[in-house]
């Protein structure tokens, strides 16, 4: 069974020209809505992007993307819908390394080649989803605990508590 993502974008990186590529992502409605179902919100009302995509030698690109999102999620307090935007642009370098695949296929471990946020993001293959880092960031943008502004969570005071077990003995005991 094959999993498709919820928007895709996909691109040849051999083919690029030298002066680079730029792509406008705009998600149709049936994009959306699988992206708020991905996403685990309510709803995500509008996602556009700008991808802009450059290389730096016949295995390395440089990828610089902006982005914004409307979505709805229900706030973790009232439950009542919230509406957000999202808006971020970030930096990836790719990095083809087309053994990495080879040594996958062949039951190797793939590990990435640093933890380090400047170390280029390894790809095994020159098809390449442009909307791919675009869902990441958007996924790591969105708030896990929505709530609006001013609201507040307040725990049940000690009135409501019941009665400790021992306040209880000692009450008897000494009515006795």
């Amino acid at each position: 069974m094959t999993i498709t993502a919820p928007l895709e974008r996909f691109r040849n990186l051999a083919d690029l020209p030298h002066a680079g590529y730029e792509s406008a992502i705009i998600a149709s409605a049936d994009e959306l809505r699988r992206l708020a179902e991905w996403a685990g919100v309510d709803e995500v009302t509008r996602l556009v992007g700008h991808v802009d995509i450059r290389p730096q030698s016949r295995t390395r690109f440089l990828l610089e993307t902006e982005f914004a999102a409307d979505i709805v999620q229900k706030s973790v307090v009232t439950l009542k819908p919230l509406r957000s935007t999202i808006a971020r642009s970030f930096t990836r370098t790719l990095q083809l390394s087309p053994g990495l695949q080879r040594h996958a296929d062949k039951g190797g471990l793939v590990t990435p080649a640093s933890a380090d946020d400047e170390a280029p993001e390894e790809i095994d293959r020159t098809r390449y989803d442009l909307a791919g880092p675009l869902r990441e960031e958007l996924l790591l943008a969105i708030d896990p605990y929505p709530r609006a502004p001013g609201e507040t969570f307040e725990l049940p005071g000690d009135d409501d508590a019941p009665e400790s077990p021992f306040a209880v003995l000692e009450r008897l005991r000494r009515e006795r």
